[in-house]
């Protein structure tokens, strides 16, 4: 059973209030959001752009951009290096995209899931060595990949890394010693000596801050890094980063500028997806043009979405948006398959008395790790890892909980995996089949989770008599968007509620359509979108009932009137 608990933070909310023009309950969300200071407050109600810190103080920032440069001017050739997700393929695109326009001999290689892994590989750089690359750069990879970078080096290659998962490091006599890659310059917030203030930035990010740097360096006056700044909110918001300061500056002026994107490929990928009169939203991206965008590296090969983005020719965005459409339902039918036999193999053997929820799916499509391990996740709140059965190796994706930091966990088993990396709440792996059950075994030993770092908690922001809301209030809701990781919508709540005709509604029968009344006879309009049975049954009883809220406008016929949407209840 979820755990209810009220958040408690303190602040001057009537001061807060008068001081931005905008209701204490609002000043309220803000401060629970971890929000405190004039200025904080300032740039999260109104922040640009310009308050963004500037990308020079990336470490290495300044050393890869000069690199570039020269290359540039001696025309040397240079390879991008990404990857197959969602931030892999805005981070080649932005590479790409403004390389060219600083008149760089840049191409570029998205490995294939299945044939080539994720990452640089050995049989990559025996690529570039034989197509005479001169300089190698990478994007949302790289840092894991000493040895291959070291052999690039000795190739004489040039190599920049750009990326933003952890740092790997081994233990040592209760110490941490990271290990950095030999490259000629490593661009990585989550570097120890990176005076970067952003740590969680995602892969696209970084890269397209490197790209301004070399700009300014170059003195190259274009729209082109402008255009691209939807491109860092799409993987921002698909790799799951959290939509606080920075992320939620580049999130919000990503989506403003997706209303009218010039993209071909975005646009159609837009009709495509049904949304081309609709106010994209950070939901939008996330679980509608994002799993587009993904379902060719997961399914396909992720050359077809930069294919997509890089687009000039509209028959052909229209094309590729359609097959990226179809792709993600084939996806969607193959993840609910992989769903339902994780589920069955958890509760015939009895692992849901895990800690750690290690499960082996050989026939599942290895692309579909992480998504099937995120909806195990959800059902049984622990953290999970889901494995494949690769061509040489098994392989796999974990999706974790917030007390669990996947990445320092698997660090205390390195030595069963032939590879892994990743950050606390999402990894990636592969292991030797005769090492499936010792590492279950092995991570189930290691953990220290307690039964309430395994119980799920709603935080309620504040108990909101339905007398207060008004249409205003709902309206000011707003400025808190975009919702997402870290910067969730509000959660109201209300006790000692009676429950009036109720009834199921929808055209698959999942919506409990009723009216909420107080102990002071105030009623509301009410939807309920969880299980309708279970709730109609509650609702029969003579006690009242609490529920957790979120309220909105609805429009209907020309009519606006104000509702709330129940989403849990007690």
């Amino acid at each position: 059973m979820t755990q209810w608990v009220i958040s408690t933070k303190k602040a001057d909310f009537k001061a807060i209030a008068a001081e931005f023009g905008i209701d204490q309950v609002t000043a309220r969300l803000i401060r629970n959001r971890g929000i405190e200071g004039s200025e904080n407050i300032r740039k999260y109600l109104h922040g640009t752009l310009n308050d963004i810190p500037s990308p020079r103080l990336l470490k290495d920032a300044e050393k890869a951009a000069e690199i570039l440069a020269r290359k540039i001017e001696e025309k040397k050739k240079i390879r991008i290096l990404g990857d197959y997700d969602i931030d892999g393929v805005s981070a080649t695109y932005i590479l790409h995209k403004a390389l060219t326009a600083a008149g760089a001999d840049a191409d570029y290689y998205i490995p294939d899931r299945v044939l080539d892994g994720y990452g640089i590989h050995d049989h990559l750089i025996d690529r570039a060595i034989a197509d005479k690359v001169d300089t190698i750069i990478t994007c949302d990879n790289g840092i894991a990949a000493y040895a291959e970078i070291s052999r690039a080096k000795e190739a004489g290659i040039t190599v920049i890394v750009t990326d933003h998962h952890e740092v790997p490091y081994e233990e040592k006599e209760g110490q941490r010693i990271y290990r950095i890659p030999p490259a000629d310059a490593v661009v990585n917030p989550k570097q120890q000596d990176c005076g970067y203030p952003a740590k969680n930035i995602c892969g696209a990010v970084v890269a397209y801050k490197l790209m301004c740097v070399l700009f300014e360096n170059m003195h190259i006056a274009s729209d082109i890094l402008s255009e691209l700044v939807e491109i860092e909110a799409i993987a921002t918001v698909g790799d799951v980063m959290d939509l606080q300061g920075e992320n939620r500056i580049i999130v919000k002026e990503g989506l403003k500028r997706l209303k009218r994107t010039k993209n071909k490929g975005l646009r159609a990928l837009i009709r495509a997806c049904g949304l081309e009169d609709r106010e994209i939203s950070a939901y939008h991206i996330g679980f509608v043009i994002g799993p587009c965008i993904n379902a060719s590296g997961r399914l396909d090969t992720a050359a077809r979405s930069l294919a997509l983005l890089e687009s000039g020719d509209t028959d052909e965005a229209e094309k590729l948006a359609g097959d990226l459409y179809d792709l993600n339902v084939s996806r969607k039918a193959m993840t609910e398959e992989g769903r339902l036999e994780a589920e069955r193999l958890i509760e015939e053997n009895r692992m849901d008395r895990d800690k750690v929820l290690v499960i082996y799916l050989p026939e599942c499509h290895e692309s579909l790790a992480g998504i099937i391990a995120g909806r195990i996740r959800e059902k049984y709140y622990k953290p999970v890892f889901v494995l494949t059965k690769g061509e040489n190796a098994v392989k796999g994706s974990g999706r974790s909980i917030e007390a669990y930091s996947m990445y320092d966990e698997m660090n205390k088993c390195a030595d069963l995996f032939l590879q892994f990396g990743g950050h606390p709440m999402a990894a990636g792996l592969s292991v030797s089949e005769e090492n499936v059950d010792e590492l279950r075994r092995r991570l189930n030993e290691e953990c220290t989770l307690t039964e309430k770092d395994l119980t799920p908690k709603t935080v309620i922001d504040v108990a909101v008599p339905f007398s207060y809301l008004s249409k205003k209030l709902v309206g000011e809701l707003s400025l808190l968007e975009p919702f997402g990781k870290e910067n969730r919508k509000p959660v109201f709540a209300m006790k000692e509620l009676r429950v009036r005709y109720p009834k199921i509604v929808g055209k698959n029968r999942n919506v409990v359509k009723m009216v909420l009344e107080d102990n002071n006879g105030f009623k509301i309009d009410s939807v309920y979108f969880g299980d309708p049975e279970l709730f109609m049954e509650r609702a029969k009883l003579p006690q009242p009932i609490a529920v957790t809220y979120y309220p909105e406008i609805n429009s209907y016929n020309g009519r606006e009137s104000l509702q709330v949407v129940v989403t849990d209840f007690r």
